[in-house]
């Protein structure tokens, strides 16, 4: 379908740093969203989200909608823009005055910034990283397009990142309130955990709800009632453990043999009816490894703590790491949180069938992020990886966005 501006009973809403889409999947999942715009500016994240738009959503003019644009180039990403790096688009107005308006924007800028394992890794603690003040941006466009309420999502760092002595959160709370709009008075009650919202993952996230106070009089009173009363309704009564998210998947048979590690085959790929059910290659040291500790989880000995794994590590690499760098997934458990980090190796997600010796696959990570099995990845295994690392998990954004619909009934009631 094309965009229908008259369309009656819909929220129409803007998603921006949409990335692949996981929020917004998650939000038209529910059947009360009409996505008239998104913004997002890696190309292999435009391309899966236009893709998922269209065969799923049936979206025609997925390609306009979905705009690869910097958003840190407001002039033209409100009026359009022709350059050779993002090719030619309309700009955020044309679809917004198409539409007669917006009721919510949805979205997160980049979270590595604020992110505690970040701060850690950098060795400036990410201060000097201009994605610190992106949520600047996020405000300008709320600011012109005077949303009913926005949903912005990101990591629990936010709540002590102060890169430059102030907390972002202060500067959050003071930018939104200078053009009318009320979040929570201590956003530590806006964390929410996805695996109670049946993500098979410990996730912790932000979920920040904004309301336009010159509207609505009772912003306090009905932010209260979403995080209180409308958002817990709709949690899952058990959690879903890594076993019965992956545990049907086919399994990788190893080579050890060094022919086929010539070849740079350490896997053998089954043949199944999902996409993206490839390993990665391993080396024979980590292959070595992942079995090793694997079989450690299965045989009940937990032997390896994180001073012995930490020690492993130094052993089979030859240097140091301020966190230990292997994990095998406990398998009736929830995953540990899945991070964009996975592009790069697959160390902390060690599949917890010794026999495979393997770290996990896109489609497993997909799972565990909640992806459903139809929603394919455009791009390399590396961009797949990246992008479902990055994303908000669509059970957890379709149990928000049913909160959200619920809640503008009753401020509209």
């Amino acid at each position: 379908m094309s965009f229908i501006p008259t369309a009656k009973g819909f929220v129409y809403n803007i998603d921006l740093f949409a990335g692949c889409g996981g929020l917004e999947d998650g939000f038209l999942q529910t059947g009360k969203y009409i996505d008239i715009a998104a913004v997002e500016w890696l190309k292999p994240q435009v391309n899966t989200l236009v893709n998922r738009l269209k065969t799923k959503w049936n979206v025609s003019d997925a390609e306009e909608r979905v705009m690869h644009f910097d958003i840190q180039r407001e002039d033209e990403l409100f009026n359009g823009w022709k350059d050779d790096e993002f090719g030619t688009g309309k700009g955020l107005d044309y679809f917004v005055n198409k539409a007669n308006g917006i009721d919510i924007i949805i979205g997160g800028p980049p979270c590595q910034a604020y992110s505690v394992a970040g701060r850690v890794r950098d060795e400036n603690g990410m201060k000097d990283d201009y994605r610190n003040y992106l949520f600047e941006h996020y405000l300008n466009v709320v600011n012109r397009y005077r949303p009913k309420l926005f949903v912005f999502e990101n990591v629990p760092g936010i709540l002590s990142a102060a890169p430059d002595g102030t907390p972002i959160t202060q500067l959050i709370r003071k930018g939104f309130e200078k053009i009318g709009y009320k979040i929570l008075d201590d956003l530590r009650f806006a964390k929410v955990n996805a695996s109670e919202y049946a993500v098979p993952q410990n996730r912790e996230r932000m979920i920040i709800v904004g309301i336009d106070a010159k509207r609505y009089k009772d912003a306090d009173k009905y932010l209260r009632l979403f995080y209180e009363e409308i958002l817990p309704e709709f949690k899952a009564d058990r959690v879903v453990t890594v076993r019965e998210a992956i545990g049907d998947l086919p399994s990788c048979t190893p080579n050890f043999d060094e022919e086929s590690h010539k070849k740079h085959k350490s896997h053998e790929t089954p043949t199944c009816n999902v996409t993206w059910h490839k390993p990665r290659y391993h080396n024979l040291r980590d292959m070595d490894t992942f079995k090793l500790l694997a079989e450690d989880i299965e045989t009940g000995k937990r032997e390896y703590d994180s001073k012995k794994i930490s020690e492993l590590y130094e052993q089979k690499i030859g240097s140091k790491s301020p966190i230990h760098r292997y994990h095998v997934l406990e398998p009736d458990l929830p995953s540990t949180t899945i991070i964009a980090h996975l592009y790069k190796d697959g160390n902390r997600f060690i599949h917890y069938d010794s026999k495979q010796s393997r770290s996990i696959t896109v489609r497993e990570a997909a799972r565990l992020q909640s992806f459903d099995d139809d929603f394919d990845f455009v791009g390399s295994q590396g961009n797949a990886y990246q992008m479902i690392g990055n994303a908000v998990p669509p059970k957890l954004a379709r149990a928000v966005g049913a909160a959200i619909a619920k809640l503008l009934e009753r401020m509209e009631g």
